[in-house]
């Protein structure tokens, strides 16, 4: 059975400032839709993610999704209201079969996997739900010179948030009805569901999935994000013979030398012990795993697409890597005229400004292997902030 998110980005975002929308803002040094979609990227029961984006934002958008999971689908450019947005993306999804749908917004990046599971859940015996939250404050009704009128009764009252999750044909047919209809008001699709005459049961949710929509949300938000991430820290080592050739690979950067490196691959041992440093900080086994040499898929790869796959685990995982330090271990070739050249090409590789790259070259003052010029070595370490 397939579940499919929207994730709803299509809007300006104005209240919070700043020269971008408030979901590619920059949030403990991710945009806020990058956190949202890696919280549904990770889920294990979301087959399908549908963006609603901007027409403006197609730039922001590339960036923020970098790398993107192989559950994200091609953006669709939103509306002009919300619910115009999530039209789009109910109509992208069509004909892929899918069972449940969930809708949430963009600003909202602190959702937790248990609230999606809930909301799914519910799924399986109502045909609508939505996650919200007991009022737990005294509401007032003011007259219009703003003193109290009336005290209005909490005890069932709710605030509602997102994911908000259908039964995918009951909201595509929902929301096609009230297009049909000229009704493009609805705020959230719990009250277009209601007024298509579907049951949405309250899920409830914690405080904790709060929308951004101010600079002092946002702030805020940089705080808590910053608490919740932990280091993890992870190291890599690779070898790497000579044989006959003209240059060497190291760190995606091709070096004239009087011998080649010998591999399965390109041999780069760089990127190789960057690689085992992330998938050591994940935990998730070494490069030999994910990319047996048994294998002849990968004889003569580059080994960029070996650091990609471990960069892209760190994003589904809902981290983000702190910074890298790579020390080389070789006689010759010399490595210090195109230590920039190695840096920038890392840097891309793994989404990081250059300045969190270190890239040093060390002698072992004759002595081993790498001394009698047999070889190549290189240590990595890594580190890693995740939730």
């Amino acid at each position: 059975m397939k579940t499919a998110a929207i994730i709803v980005a299509a809007g300006r975002g104005t209240r919070v400032g700043g020269s971008v929308p408030k979901q590619y803002a920059n949030l403990a040094g991710r945009s806020v839709i990058a956190w949202t979609l890696s919280a549904f990227a990770r889920h294990e029961d979301v087959t399908h993610i549908q963006v609603a984006i901007h027409p403006d934002d197609t730039e922001l958008y590339a960036r923020a999704t970098m790398p993107a999971s192989s559950k994200l689908l091609p953006p669709v450019h939103g509306g002009a209201t919300r619910q115009l947005s999530v039209l789009k993306g109910l109509e992208a999804l069509s004909g892929r079969n899918i069972a449940k749908v969930l809708i949430h917004d963009a600003a909202r990046p602190f959702v937790q996997q248990t609230t999606i599971s809930t909301v799914i859940s519910a799924l399986d015996t109502d045909r609508g739900a939505l996650a919200a939250v007991p009022l737990a404050d005294t509401l007032k009704l003011c007259d219009e010179t703003d003193h109290v009128a009336d005290t209005i009764p909490r005890d069932r009252l709710w605030r509602a948030q997102t994911p908000q999750g259908f039964k995918f044909d009951d909201i595509l047919a929902a929301h096609t009805s009230a297009a049909a209809s000229g009704r493009d008001d609805f705020t959230d699709d719990a009250a277009l569901a209601e007024w298509a005459g579907i049951p949405v049961k309250l899920v409830e949710d914690d405080n904790g999935n709060t929308k951004i929509t101010t600079n002092a949300d946002l702030t805020r938000a940089n705080l808590l994000m910053n608490t919740l991430l932990t280091p993890h820290i992870g190291t890599g080592f690779d070898v790497h013979r000579f044989g006959p050739g003209n240059h060497v690979i190291l760190g995606g950067v091709e070096i004239p030398h009087t011998h080649a490196l010998q591999g399965h691959s390109d041999a780069d041992v760089v990127l190789h012990a960057l690689t085992d440093a992330v998938l050591g900080a994940l935990g998730d086994g070494d490069i030999g795993q994910h990319f047996p040499p048994s294998d002849p898929k990968w004889k003569g790869a580059a080994s960029h697409i070996f650091l990609q796959d471990a960069v892209n685990r760190v994003a589904i995982r809902g981290g983000q890597i702190a910074n890298a330090d790579v020390t080389v271990l070789c006689e010759a070739p010399k490595i210090g005229p195109h230590r920039d050249a190695i840096k920038a090409r890392v840097a891309n590789i793994m989404g990081l400004q250059p300045r969190r790259i270190g890239i040093k070259a060390t002698t072992t003052e004759g002595l081993g292997f790498t001394g009698r010029q047999e070889g190549i070595a290189a240590m990595a370490s890594v580190m890693l902030l995740l939730p």
